[in-house]
């Protein structure tokens, strides 16, 4: 049984945008900042290696789904980890999720993937920059290359992500090559909300019975006398009328 766990590294900047973490099991766990006014949900992923048990690979998925399920999709999403797949140097039919830069060939854990994220409306950042077959392999040993390790964000934020970047001479383990997503966002701008403080009268609500009602008033304390100078006719008959 796998036990060491996966973890999320917050720069100490953005320790105190986090209100929320949750560890899911040895495999999975999640934390949730609120940043800019954006609400961004991280994912920290670490899938069964094949020959494991289906049983473990099926209870992965469904962890899984059960996390990005309880996800409100106005919330930012983001899923990095090693999915122990490949889903193969082109799309495949899976025009939306894969961006059509990958490696090598598919097998049944890149399928696995590719349908999860079409079940979430998700895209592989992996795949949607071209770059040079170096930059394509997270993963290294003696007797293979491999791109096992993925990123994944919402589709309709897809433009956030600007870049992603393997780096070949930096290894996370013995074999496993850093991977690393560029996002933009754009803090929101709040709305500037004009208020006019000045009183006004409500014309709308004048029915014909109001009205007669307030002209006698107006009448029985003289609002209509014709004494003094204009200015000061004007403001007698004013404040009658806001009265």
């Amino acid at each position: 049984m796998y036990r060491n766990g996966v973890g999320i590294l917050v720069d100490s900047e953005l320790r105190d945008h986090v209100v929320k973490v949750r560890r899911v099991n040895d495999r999975m766990m999640a934390i949730k900042l609120i940043v800019g006014g954006f609400t961004l949900n991280i994912i920290s992923a670490y899938a069964p290696q094949a020959g494991l048990d289906e049983e473990e690979k099926r209870h992965f998925w469904e962890d899984l789904d059960e996390v990005v399920g309880g996800i409100p999709i106005t919330e930012k999403l983001f899923i990095g980890g090693d999915f122990n797949g490949h889903i193969g140097s082109s799309s495949g039919g899976y025009n939306d999720e894969h961006g059509g830069f990958g490696f090598g060939d598919r097998n049944g854990g890149g399928v696995a993937l590719l349908d999860f994220a079409k079940a979430f409306g998700l895209v592989v950042a992996n795949s949607s920059f071209s770059k040079r077959e170096q930059h394509l392999i997270t993963f290294r040993s003696s007797t293979a290359a491999m791109q096992i390790d993925f990123l994944l964000l919402r589709k309709y934020d897809k433009s956030l992500c600007k870049d992603y970047k393997v780096f070949p001479s930096e290894n996370l383990t013995t074999q496993h090559k850093l991977l690393v997503m560029d996002l933009e966002t754009k803090k929101k701008k709040k709305k500037r909300r004009v208020v006019d403080y000045r009183q006004k009268i409500r014309w709308g609500s004048l029915t014909s019975s109001s009205s007669q009602e307030m002209g006698e008033k107006l009448m029985d304390i003289r609002a209509w006398e014709s004494r003094g100078d204009a200015s000061s006719m004007w403001d007698k008959t004013a404040n009658c009328i806001r009265k």
